[in-house]
């Protein structure tokens, strides 16, 4: 075992220090080898409706089809997609690779600035739309070259009686569809008409791009990562091989799916690793609302599941958590942000199952490291680095830091992006000479190789010269049994330089301030201890469920 690589002898017994990887096998290669081998097997279901295998290979060259030969798009065009979990996604999704062009995943909850940017940076010749998002394309067409419109509905694959009553009760009851006005659209159930035949192979290899997948934009201008074929496939590969056989081969998984698609976490780790072995992804269009989420997850024997931090206090504050059967659940997984022990306990001793955690980022396929399937307890880390990946903590000076002690994650291997898309100077700044990324997060990497994420560098708070760390202050002040959730951001101290002010969401509203203050000091040195409280309703996130820390600044 290398001295460097400490995680290696907490590894899984069949799981290699190195992969040896396929330099023909493309994402559109999985896609085809699994649509051969588990063709009658479902693949999908959302609102009750489930497409086969044999269904989403049929619609998905015909969605190439047309962007082929009717709109006329060539290898290495963009095809912007934007809409939540929806059946089409995949479908066009799978489509645009077949057709060799790169998919620009858009989150449907963008503002018109940020839609704006991420169209105009990544030159997307077509969108795909959801209706309920189309008013927001609308206030900025007049600002980009856009060629091609295509909008779908949420009833569009729900068939024409449940199909229309769906949409009606989203545009009218619901108000989900603000008025818009945009000429010459296309319907992408006209799309599906498409003769399959007319579908024209493009050859495709590792290093063609496969995704433009955009930082989240939580400060300055977003940034597409560059994630090729090699990339992704890569990625799945490391993934299965760490697992060691969670996931069985034999098309038996069912995977419940509540995280949006247009993050790299959902659309990799759970729709491509579960397509590729013949799995049934269940959707979940809007997991807030969580009476629904509760009501969909009893119909199924699932044995995969995933989410973060926020889905998973959502479910285990819900009155009917306790009716839903578990039995069946192989793996839980949480990422995107950090974990609370609170929360990963409470989850456990209702499911009696480990919560895994890991950790990974746009620019990483995603993931850098998971937690071994063979952990009996939570243990506050994000895994161990997947196989073919070097991890190295650094400091300040650039220098690798003694083992322990916390530095900024670097990430070398087969998963880490090409790079940022049209932007040099960004990628040299992200990656090294020799190939390493530096993720911007801060972290520290234990004698057995277990990975904790300490927090995001730009987070950091310098209390009188001494490192705080905000994740560290909310995890223990989220113990407290009459607080939801809590974030803390810097602010200006005249003494300190800068102090630490903390929100907090409470379910008992005769908690207060010197309750938490009292707690604090309790469990947290003295210079971590918050100065200001200030109590508030909801945190703002994103819809990944990361807290927005620089909506608190403001």
């Amino acid at each position: 075992m290398s001295r460097k690589k400490p995680w290696l002898k907490n590894y899984p017994e069949n799981t290699p220090e190195e992969l040896v990887f396929d330099p023909r096998k493309t994402l559109v290669r999985i896609l085809d080898e699994a649509e051969t081998e588990y063709s009658d097997n479902k693949a999908f279901v959302n609102f009750g409706v489930s497409m086969s295998y044999q269904q989403v290979a049929k619609d998905s060259r015909s969605f190439a089809a047309y962007l082929q030969n009717v709109l006329g798009l060539k290898k290495g065009d963009r095809l912007a997609i934007m809409m939540p979990n929806l059946l089409q996604y995949p479908v066009a999704v799978f489509g645009a690779l077949r057709a060799g062009l790169i998919v620009v995943n858009v989150n449907p909850l963008y503002t018109p600035r940020e839609l704006e940017h991420q169209l105009r940076d990544s030159g997307a010749r077509a969108i795909l739309i959801f209706e309920g998002s189309a008013h927001v394309l609308q206030a900025v067409l007049d600002k980009i070259e856009m060629q091609h419109v295509i909008v779908t509905k949420i009833g569009d694959y729900l068939g024409a009686i449940k199909g229309s009553l769906t949409n009606f009760m989203f545009k009218f009851v619901k108000r989900g569809v603000k008025s818009y006005k945009i000429s010459k659209t296309i319907r992408f159930k006209s799309m599906l008409q498409r003769p399959e035949p007319d579908f024209n192979e493009t050859s495709i290899s590792v290093d063609d791009l496969a995704f433009l997948q955009y930082t989240g934009a939580t400060t300055g201008l977003s940034k597409g990562s560059m994630l090729s074929h090699g990339n992704i496939v890569a990625n799945l590969d490391q993934l299965d091989a760490l697992l060691a056989g969670v996931i069985d081969d034999e098309g038996n998984d069912i995977f419940i799916n509540a995280l949006p698609m247009y993050h790299i976490y959902s659309l990799a780790v759970i729709v491509l690793a579960g397509y590729s072995k013949g799995g049934l992804n269940v959707f979940i269009t809007n997991p807030r609302d969580t009476t629904g989420f509760v009501r969909e997850i009893k119909k199924w024997p699932f044995t995969i599941f995933n989410g973060v931090n926020t889905l998973y206090e959502a479910l285990l504050n819900h009155p009917e958590i306790d009716s839903v059967n578990f039995d069946s659940m192989k793996l839980s997984g949480t990422g995107g942000s950090a974990c609370r022990r609170s929360t990963a306990e409470r989850w456990q001793k209702l499911t009696g199952k480990v919560l895994l955690e890991g950790y990974g980022l746009s620019e990483t396929s995603p993931s850098v490291s998971a937690s071994p399937p063979h952990l009996t307890e939570f243990n506050g880390k994000v895994g161990l680095p997947v196989p073919s990946t070097e991890i190295s903590i650094r400091g300040d000076d650039g220098k690798e830091v003694r083992r322990g002690q916390p530095g900024e994650i670097c990430v070398r291997g087969p998963q880490v992006m090409k790079g940022y898309w049209q932007n040099e100077e960004a990628t040299a700044e992200a990656i090294d000479e020799k190939g390493f990324f530096r993720t911007g997060d801060i972290g520290t990497l234990d004698k057995d190789g277990f990975l904790e994420i300490v927090d995001r560098k730009k987070d950091m708070i310098l209390v009188s010269g001494f490192n705080v760390y905000p994740n560290e202050i909310e995890d223990v002040v989220s113990l407290h049994p009459d607080i939801v959730e809590a974030a803390c951001v810097s602010v200006p101290d005249k003494k300190t330089g800068e102090g630490v002010k903390l929100f907090v969401v409470k379910n008992n509203q005769s908690l207060t301030e010197e309750e938490i203050i009292a707690h604090c000091k309790e469990n947290l040195t003295a210079y971590k201890v918050p100065k200001q409280i200030v109590f508030i309703d909801e945190l703002p996130k994103t819809n990944v469920g990361k807290v927005l820390r620089r909506a608190l600044r403001e």
